[in-house]
């Protein structure tokens, strides 16, 4: 494994420098893309069913449907819904903007409940209240790849017909009570982002035990068409096609994919890497007089790890972005994950804040940092992190 001190790949040279994330790609995945290339299949075809296949066995869920991004796949869940003027979708404050986006663009109205100020999930005890009677369905994010309490919102799907869409973005290997996150009956989208647990360059995936949701969206997919270009361009396959609905073009490429049939099988090594750096983190940074971590949740889980972040106490001697930018000088790369989206202001104009307004999330917003966190970096890098915001912080070891 390369170390920080001097890090090359493919042209991006990194001296002394600890990046925030780094994709971690070896000779399989660039063998399988140049096999690819050769194939002369480049677009949605073979390899990107074999990957929708290992996605399912991993996740443990009936239907996958691979698409060109997560955000992709959360327009296409929530429009899979047949969402109408007036439906509400609760969410989070405390994500992509994307989460919120796609609720706006599937004609939903989003509603915000704060966050939890130990996990930065929903906060699930402020949940109820935000329920009405307009409420088809709650997208909760498994924030850093934490997952959310999954038990109360399958209780809410069965009792009340709230649907779920989990946005799972982060949470590529998570666990919840022993099953995979991906496996729950509803709708779950996954990111394979270069920053992500796992990537395929840009891309995403639906899953979902609902068959008639992955049709609906197998159509949204590509154009609304009623079969697969696979299956109309190859040597049994007829020309001929109906278009059965308004789709769009969100579907990924076998380009995309041929990195992801090697990415999946190595995500279990991946996480376990990131949850050695995380304990690192954590060991030297439980108690700091500046800065907290996050807190751990009773129930049963496995954190995938995808963020390890702080929030810096009111006491600090300098801002986030302070903080940050003196990182930065000292060669540490970090990330900003997230800028509470209530903050932002085309979101103010269009969701309205609870009566008690979202202060958990405004205050994380200002005040959170991502550590670099990612499986080509060491243990010893961790410790060098946690030494150089020691410095700068003043904090004595």
């Amino acid at each position: 494994m390369e170390t920080a001190k001097t890090m090359t790949t493919h042209g991006t040279h990194f001296e002394n420098f600890f990046p925030f994330a780094r994709p971690t790609l070896d000779d399989h995945e660039i063998e399988e893309v140049v096999s690819c290339l050769k194939s002369d299949w480049l677009t949605t075809g073979p390899r990107v069913k074999a990957f929708e296949e290992k996605l399912k066995a991993y996740h443990q869920a009936e239907h996958v449907v691979c698409v060109s991004s997560a955000t992709a796949g959360l327009h296409l869940s929530l429009l899979a819904l047949d969402l109408q003027p007036g439906d509400e979708v609760i969410t989070t404050p405390m994500t992509f903007v994307a989460t919120v986006n796609t609720i706006i663009h599937a004609g939903g109205t989003p509603v915000f409940v704060d966050i939890d100020p130990e996990t930065l999930n929903l906060d699930t005890q402020q949940l109820e209240a935000a329920i009405t009677p307009r409420t088809r369905a709650i997208m909760p994010v498994h924030f850093a790849g934490l997952p959310v309490d999954l038990d109360i919102y399958l209780e809410l799907q069965e009792k009340r017909g709230i649907r779920l869409v989990e946005d799972a973005a982060h949470a590529s290997g998570a666990f919840y009570k022993g099953k995979p996150i991906g496996s729950f009956n509803d709708i779950c989208v996954l990111s394979f982002h270069p920053n992500k647990n796992m990537t395929t360059g840009e891309g995403g995936a639906v899953l979902t035990n609902d068959p008639a949701i992955a049709d609906r969206i197998k159509k949204l997919t590509f154009h609304g068409i009623d079969r697969e270009a696979w299956n109309r361009f190859g040597k049994t396959g007829q020309q001929g096609y109906d278009v059965l609905l308004p789709g769009f073009k969100y579907n990924m490429m076998d380009i995309q994919a041929a990195i992801g049939l090697h990415q999946i099988d190595k995500l279990d090594t991946f996480v376990k890497h990131r949850q050695a750096l995380a304990a690192v983190y954590e060991e030297g940074l439980t108690n700091h007089p500046y800065c907290r971590i996050m807190g751990k949740p009773d129930y049963d889980y496995v954190h995938a790890r995808h963020l390890f972040q702080i929030v810096l106490r009111e006491n600090s001697p300098l801002t986030r972005d302070e903080l940050m930018n003196a990182l930065k000088e000292r060669n540490v790369g970090t990330g900003l994950h997230y800028q509470s989206c209530s903050d932002f202001d085309y979101i103010k104009k269009q969701v309205p804040l609870p009566p008690q307004g979202l202060p958990i999330s405004h205050y994380v917003g200002q005040n959170i940092i991502s550590l670099p966190l990612h499986p080509r970096m060491e243990a010893e890098q961790a410790h060098k992190v946690i030494d150089i915001l020691n410095e700068i912080l003043k904090v004595s070891p």
